[in-house]
C-alpha cells in the first residue's frame, strides 16, 4: 500500500511539472493573439451573457458599475 502511495505521488509530481513552460519573448506575440483569449468572440460572449441573465433572472454585473437589481 505504501509503494502504491509513493508511486502515485511521483506520477502526480511528474504530471504537474509538465504543465510549466518557458515562453520566449518572440513567442509571446502568438499567445497575445485575440483568438487565444477566452472571450475573443464578442457575439458568442453576448449570447452567453443573455442566457445567463435569463437563467439568473437578472442583468448586469458584467461591467464596472451596476448590479443585478439595476442600481448604479
Amino acid at each position: 500500500m505504501k509503494n502504491f502511495f509513493y508511486a502515485s505521488l511521483i506520477v502526480l509530481a511528474l504530471g504537474a511539472s509538465f504543465g510549466c513552460a518557458r515562453v520566449k519573448p518572440w513567442e509571446r506575440e502568438t499567445l497575445a493573439d485575440p483568438i487565444m483569449q477566452p472571450d475573443y468572440n464578442k457575439e458568442e460572449k453576448a449570447v452567453r451573457e443573455h442566457f445567463l441573465g435569463t437563467r439568473e433572472g437578472s442583468n448586469g454585473s458584467f461591467g464596472v458599475s451596476g448590479g443585478g437589481c439595476g442600481c448604479n
